[in-house]
């Protein structure tokens, strides 16, 4: 296998075992072993950058993170894209959640804020090890710059809480939760705008993932490998499949393509 120029990583189930919450000390070597190669790592994520866990990758420094599912990236030095939710769907999303019943969570470049819980919007926040964070100035920030918003729902739950929405798109990774992102958002968009700045083509980068906001990522690299843990659609779409991230599924792929060494 041509070695990548640069990998991209989704968090959780791909790094992160969604039922452990723990990378294992085999994933964080493999990060370490990759980085050692001059393979430049990157964090591809529906988290906020509040919430990725760096703690967990102690020794790894990653060169860009893409947060809020492609729609604010950044390096150590720079911002190198941002795509809020235009201010008029975010208030028509308010009034279509308000109908459902559903609460809400809105996410800024530095905070998050939400307007109540129920059970799937506490599990969803569970995920990244904080509690749902109701906030008395939602209505504020609401008006402001918004990245992501967070709600807890179904799929049939999709149509009526997107109506007459024309500037937001849904990322869901879960079945119980979705992401909702700016049109032009996407993991896709933003790897597109992560290469540009850095000069590396598509066939040179690479990128790990197991859910459905997985799938743009993987039509912007030239090698998308998807977990066996993964969704059926990101495995139909995906150029190879690894073994599950609980059974360390990317080290042994790494070292079957000579990217590091056992």
């Amino acid at each position: 296998m041509r070695k990548p120029k640069i990998i991209f990583f989704d968090i959780d189930g791909t790094l992160i075992d969604m039922q452990k919450k723990r990378i294992t000390p085999l994933m964080l070597s493999t990060l370490h072993k990759l980085q050692a190669n001059g393979i430049r790592l990157a964090i591809a994520t529906g988290r906020s950058p509040m919430t990725v866990p760096l703690e967990e990758f102690p020794g790894v420094q990653f060169d860009m993170m893409l947060t809020f599912n492609g729609s604010y990236c950044y390096d150590k030095d720079r911002v190198l894209f941002a795509s809020p939710i235009p201010t008029e769907d975010i208030r028509t999303l308010r009034r279509n959640a308000a109908a459902l019943g559903r609460p809400m969570c809105l996410a800024t470049e530095s905070r998050l804020a939400a307007d109540g819980t129920d059970a799937d919007l506490a599990d969803y926040c569970a995920i990244a090890k904080i509690p749902v964070p109701i906030a008395e100035d939602f209505d504020a920030l609401a008006a402001g710059k918004v990245y992501q918003i967070m709600i807890g729902g179904r799929a049939e739950e999709y149509g009526r809480l997107m109506q007459d929405v024309h500037g937001a798109k849904i990322a869901a990774w879960w079945d119980r939760a979705m992401d909702i992102i700016p049109t032009a958002g996407g993991k896709g968009t933003g790897i597109a705008h992560v290469l540009a700045a850095y000069g590396i083509d598509k066939a040179d980068a690479m990128a790990f993932g197991d859910g459905n906001n997985d799938l743009e990522m993987f039509g912007a690299v030239g090698t998308g490998v998807a977990m066996a843990n993964g969704s059926d659609a990101l495995k139909a779409a995906a150029t190879d499949i690894c073994g599950a991230c609980a059974e360390d599924g990317i080290y042994h792929y790494c070292v079957e393509h000579g990217l590091i060494e056992a």
